[in-house]
């Protein structure tokens, strides 16, 4: 069940050492993702396969595991950074969009247009369809190209969120350098990433790691059927969660969709509920969450407090149509 002791993310428990602080207030976020996306939500009362199907109710917007959390700390009026590789002919598209919402990008070219994912919601059956491009290979430089743009944008932040997976193109281990370069100089680590790449930037002591619990199956090399059912998700989240904390200082939060979140908080297994709520479009409701977990835990806030909020705006998320905003 949900604890009432709260343990303030300051207080590391591991004895490793740990980045030094820093006290900017407010907090300066930088978010990071390789693989951006152009999405399409098509609305309809219902699908009928193989018919051609008419609808008039549909949005196109930017997004992705990048620009949605900086958008949500945007709106919530934080100072947030986007960092991204841009190529081909929707480039001025994209920033046109990012720049009405609001959104500050930093990008370097890649020479790779810019993927489409399509969200395909049908309203009478209560059925949301994700259809997800793969991005096509970047210039090989593109990877340096990144790490020098992190290299000059990080030394404004003071926490740094590394989203998603990267595109074609993008040498492995990426991610890694940006996280021991924020290491370095003390900026803040969170990590909404997977497989090999979460495992490599740990060494970096994150302050928190938030994978679903399928990602986190993927992580570890573990048949997701096998960890879905409670007892063995359970198990699995105390059990890696103490090790995240003891070995590196870092907490484990992992999100299961409409069930409950499951956490280590540094002493024990801790449970925050989802509340029920009338889902529009659930695009965007994870990276949500890890903006407003940063965001708390930033502000002094505890991790159980942290969750509370991340819950709170990826619940606000699914409400809406446009993926990855807290309004209209």
């Amino acid at each position: 069940m949900f604890q009432n002791e709260l343990i303030s993310p300051t207080v590391q428990m591991s004895e490793k050492p740990q980045p030094r602080r820093k006290t900017k207030n407010p907090p300066r976020f930088l978010c990071v993702c390789l693989n951006p996306t152009i999405q399409k939500t098509i609305v309809f009362d219902k699908i009928e396969p193989g018919e051609v199907n008419r609808t008039s109710n549909w949005r196109i917007d930017a997004a992705g595991k990048g620009i949605i959390p900086t958008r949500i700390l945007t709106q919530l009026g934080e100072k947030a950074i986007h960092l991204t590789q841009l190529g081909g002919p929707t480039r001025s598209w994209f920033l046109a969009m990012c720049a009405a919402d609001g959104i500050s990008v930093e990008w370097v070219e890649s020479g790779a247009p810019i993927r489409f994912c399509t969200t395909l919601i049908e309203e009478a059956e209560g059925r949301i369809t994700e259809l997800v491009e793969e991005s096509l290979p970047v210039a090989s430089e593109t990877s340096d190209d990144l790490v020098e743009r992190f290299a000059d944008l990080v030394n404004q932040a003071d926490a740094v969120l590394l989203s998603g997976t990267i595109a074609d193109g993008i040498v492995q281990g990426t991610m890694a350098r940006f996280a021991r370069i924020a290491w370095d100089i003390g900026a803040h680590l969170y990590l909404d990433i997977k497989k090999q790449d979460l495992l490599d930037c740990l060494e970096y002591h994150p302050v928190c790691a938030k994978p679903n619990l399928e990602e986190l199956a993927q992580t570890l090399g573990l048949p997701y059927a096998e960890v879905r059912k409670e007892d063995s998700a359970r198990k699995l989240v105390e059990e890696q969660g103490k090790r995240f904390f003891d070995e590196y200082g870092t907490y484990l939060v992992v999100t299961r969709g409409a069930e409950s979140t499951l956490y280590w908080d540094g002493q024990r297994l801790c449970e925050y509920p989802v509340q029920p709520i009338t889902v529009r479009n659930p695009i965007g409701s994870g990276d949500a969450f890890g903006a407003g977990l940063a965001r708390i835990l930033e502000r002094h806030g505890s991790i159980h407090e942290a969750v509370a909020e991340g819950t709170r705006l990826g619940g606000l998320n699914a409400t809406q149509l446009r993926p990855g905003t807290l309004f209209s």
